[in-house]
């Protein structure tokens, strides 16, 4: 017998749980030849295992909500408690046994784009379970168009995590400090993913960023960033072109990501069609990473 759908606004009823999500998927999946694709769906969970179980999160990873292999990643919910240290040791220590399994692997790279987020879901152990506007946002947050751009824009020997956290959850565990990761490591944007009625503000955290990210907006007047034998595909494409200007603190950016100053100040990112105005920034259309961020200080675990 099938369960009715209630009408909304028709009365008052229980508030679902709150859940946190963690999602994860990896860059270029379907590129890989047909008989990559069964091997590394496996992979990608046990290693998210291994870096739950490094990072002393083993309640977590035996007592996930929901879990789903999405085919290219994983998502779960858990006990939102545990939030401060997914986002910190958990992302840092996944960057880490990515690094270690990419620099001994034989077979295909992997690099990860993960979102964090949190709200109210289903879980009383139906098969509606995880289904709601939090699930939804979690996935969008995934393939917004500033995480991607990111990833892309790194070096592929050195940044094999970029981490997308929602808003909700940077006030709630970053800005309320119960995490160890520190505003200053995370930079906001406005998410967005082409052909989907999807904008959020969010922030983007990269626990190992590269050199890639510096050289694709500090060489003023540089004619391109991208070497002539680059990858044309999408996410590549995002990477800085010529229009791209570079003065002081503030950038011209015609089209492209681009890091003013260090890796260790602003990121900037402008692509397409968001507008948003921002401290010392001027803007086209597009979306765009704005904020300071700090990494590598003194004392981090790496």
């Amino acid at each position: 017998m099938s369960t009715p759908v209630p009408a909304p606004y028709t009365e008052s009823r229980p508030l679902p749980p709150y859940r946190a999500l963690l999602a994860v998927d990896a860059k270029d999946f379907t590129g890989l030849p047909a008989v990559q694709h069964g091997p590394v769906s496996q992979l990608i969970p046990d290693l998210v295992d291994q870096a739950l179980e490094r990072a002393g999160l083993h309640e977590l990873r035996d007592s996930k909500r929901f879990p789903a292999n999405t085919g290219d990643g994983v998502v779960f919910g858990f006990d939102p408690a545990l939030l401060p240290f997914v986002l910190w040791p958990f992302l840092e220590v996944l960057d880490d046994i990515l690094g270690a399994y990419n620099r001994q692997c034989v077979g295909p790279r992997i690099r990860l784009r993960a979102s964090v987020h949190v709200g109210p879901l289903p879980d009383a152990g139906g098969a509606g379970d995880g289904n709601g506007t939090a699930r939804n946002d979690t996935h969008r947050l995934l393939d917004s168009r500033p995480v991607k751009a990111i990833l892309a824009a790194a070096s592929e020997q050195v940044t094999h995590l970029a981490a997308i956290i929602s808003q909700r959850v940077y006030e709630d565990v970053v800005l309320g400090a119960y995490t160890r990761l520190h505003p200053d490591r995370c930079v906001e944007v406005p998410a967005t993913v082409e052909g989907k009625n999807f904008a959020q503000r969010a922030w983007l955290y990269v626990p190992s960023p590269s050199g890639n990210l510096v050289q694709a907006g500090v060489r003023p007047r540089e004619e391109s960033a991208v070497p002539a034998d680059a990858s044309t595909d999408k996410e590549q494409d995002l990477v800085a072109r010529p229009g791209t200007h570079y003065s002081g603190n503030t950038q011209h950016v015609a089209e492209g990501a681009a890091v003013m100053g260090s890796v260790g100040r602003d990121i900037t990112y402008t692509g397409g069609s968001t507008s948003y105005r921002g401290t010392n920034q001027h803007w086209g259309g597009g979306d765009n990473v704005a904020g300071d961020k700090r990494v590598g200080e003194a004392g981090d675990h790496r």
